[in-house]
């Protein structure tokens, strides 16, 4: 199956030194080779990368290893396509826009017999279940709420909605719209939230390790979620199957279902 990253902070971080562990996952420590793509959000912009190469190959995911984009919530995907052809318009992330905002969304799974997103506003531009998935998301919050709702009721109409989803298979995913996280665990996600006092990190995936004390401020805060830790040395934290967490500044929040 594919391959998730996300990162969500109190304040703009680049992730080069996650990302390049991550990277290798596509075709050089792991066989996920399918294409990749990474997703920034910068204010209201989002920056979009986006290969149907294997990353590990990828002379955009080199550029992204070395291109200190600062962000708050990030997320990317390595795929292993199980539904649809390798090409462009199936590599995740994909990007929609509602209530006047970039939403952005990955997942990692098979869904078998998903609802038909009925409305007028979201299409699959690909073939995979994925995008279908996201599509189903975006209708059915638009048909909820006419304008962004506050995050408590928008976390509930998620969950539900997510909990039909997965109940079509497995249903890895993570959706932002550039001020949170949500992530959720079908079948495997790990997460860790860097703060103070920071130490120095080590890549299972790279000989390469970074003292982030010698990065980062007192105050700064950054929670990274992935499919398989990144570090061997850190204290990785694994989500449940079914849970459902939304990260804001660096931090996770249980959403009830």
């Amino acid at each position: 199956m594919c391959q998730l990253l996300g990162m969500n902070c109190n304040v703009p971080t680049d992730i080069c030194f996650s990302f390049k562990g991550f990277a290798c996952r596509g075709g050089r420590t792991d066989h996920h080779s399918d294409g990749w793509g990474i997703a920034f959000f910068e204010g209201k912009g989002c920056r979009l990368f986006l290969d149907y190469l294997p990353s590990a190959e990828s002379p955009i995911a080199e550029l992204v290893q070395n291109y200190p984009i600062k962000s708050t919530n990030v997320i990317a995907h390595i795929r292993k396509a199980t539904q649809g052809v390798t090409s462009l318009a199936n590599t995740h992330p994909f990007q929609r826009e509602l209530w006047g905002q970039y939403w952005i969304f990955a997942h990692n799974g098979d869904l078998k017999n998903l609802p038909e997103a009925v409305g007028k506003y979201y299409r699959p531009v690909g073939s995979t279940d994925s995008e279908q998935a996201f599509c189903l998301i975006l209708e059915r919050l638009r048909q909820r709420f006419a304008a962004a709702p506050a995050l408590p009721e928008l976390s509930r109409a998620l969950a539900e909605v997510v909990r039909e989803i997965a109940g079509c298979g497995v249903f890895n995913m993570m959706l932002s719209n550039g001020e949170w996280l949500f992530a959720h665990c079908a079948t495997k996600l790990h997460w860790l939230v860097r703060q103070a006092p920071f130490a120095v990190a080590q890549l299972r995936d790279e000989d390469l390790s970074v003292d982030f004390s010698a990065l980062t401020g007192p105050e700064d805060r950054v929670a990274v979620i992935v499919t398989e830790p990144l570090t061997a040395n850190e204290p990785w934290q694994a989500m449940q199957p079914g849970e459902l967490l939304c990260f804001q500044d660096g931090m996770p929040h249980p959403v009830i279902f």
